[in-house]
């Protein structure tokens, strides 16, 4: 199927903030996109039909004071593809993952059963994501990135599953077209990272672990103990042993794929790093007048990792401009930028900063 995107005139969108002289959200560019973020409606199943089902998004969300409807894209049980916020405006569907993020929600709600259609739709539109940036967008759930119960239970387990849709063929790569350099993103499994640059002894013991197996043939030396492109390139390879394809081979490991190579996944378990991870006190400690022990901890983890320039003095349990600007440059270190990276620390800043 080929994509087609019902625009925002077509569909009767409302100007910006409801005002034509609005430019509306911030630019993004494509470059600064890595991962396709699915939503569900809610609670209550989804009875709207055609362009009424963007309208009645759009009308919330400017209800909420946001600029318009906060998606990228709406797909509807029939398979209509209506554009929200598009390729390049920053998203408002999960904080701070709207920049890194494309947000689609597809339209069901509650219990209801997504139709074939919706999901070949929404499959065929991450492809075409995965083509128009040239790399392979993780795909997400909302839940993954803050918690929600979002995208409902049955998209998030198709999302898990990999998107897959009956009568539609992903293009080869998992995107509409394939990268041309291999996958140069990072994942965290168990608290260790791996993918192109990501350095430690885990890393040689996985390279070790290909060339066991006979899948080290891209290695002109080593492995050794920082990921490279051959590293990629033989993750792929046994990756495609296994069965995997498209997207899911793109030799950047999952946790099936790792378990299966090394049998075990070394590092913290997910209950172990949770439970030694501080946890976020909550964006009510950190601003301007506020004082306590949690601004100390920020201001302390920040220095530890190099983001604490800004200090003259401390950092100390009251908040400060300094603190402010400290924060705002970790952020954009994270490739944030626009009120994902305004100084002031959410769930996602603290857990990055504290890993």
């Amino acid at each position: 199927m080929s994509v087609k995107i019902i625009s925002r005139a077509t569909w009767g969108a409302k100007p910006w903030d409801n005002d034509p002289r609005s430019d509306g959200p911030a630019y993004v560019p494509l470059s600064s996109r890595t991962e396709f973020f699915v939503h569900y409606d809610g609670a209550t199943p989804i009875t709207r039909t055609g362009a009424a089902v963007p309208r009645a998004i759009e009308a919330q969300h400017l209800a909420q004071g946001w600029a318009g409807i906060g998606y990228n894209f709406v797909v509807t049980q029939a398979g209509q593809i209506y554009e929200g916020r598009g390729w390049t405006r920053q998203g408002a569907h999960c904080p701070e993952f709207n920049v890194s993020g494309i947000g689609v929600q597809i339209a069901v709600g509650g219990d209801q059963e997504p139709s074939a259609a919706a999901l070949a739709a929404c499959r065929a539109l991450y492809d075409e994501a995965c083509a128009k940036t040239g790399r392979t967008l993780a795909k997400r759930g909302h839940r993954d990135g803050i918690a929600t119960l979002c995208p409902g239970p049955k998209l998030y387990a198709w999302v898990q599953a990999g998107m897959p849709a009956t009568g539609y063929t992903p293009a080869p790569g998992g995107g509409g077209t394939a990268p041309s350099t291999p996958a140069r993103y990072q994942v965290t499994i168990n608290g260790l990272v791996y993918g192109y640059g990501a350095k430690g002894d885990h890393i040689t013991a996985v390279g070790k672990a290909l060339v066991k197996k006979g899948f080290g043939s891209h290695y002109a030396e080593g492995p050794g103990p920082t990921w490279t492109d051959a590293d990629t390139e033989c993750y792929a390879a046994f990756q495609r042993s296994l069965g995997y394809s498209g997207a899911d081979a793109d030799g950047v490991p999952g946790e099936s794929s790792l378990r299966a190579l090394l049998g075990t996944l070394p590092g913290k378990t997910a209950a172990a790093a949770k439970a030694t991870a501080p946890a976020f006190p909550g964006r009510d400690k950190f601003g301007p007048g506020k004082s306590n022990a949690s601004v100390t901890q920020l201001g302390r983890a920040l220095v530890a990792k190099g983001y604490g320039s800004a200090y003259k003095v401390g950092p100390g349990p009251s908040w400060s401009e300094a603190d402010r600007r400290s924060v705002q440059a970790f952020q954009r270190a994270q490739g944030w930028t626009g009120s994902d990276a305004d100084g002031y620390p959410g769930p996602e800043t603290w857990r990055r900063l504290f890993a």
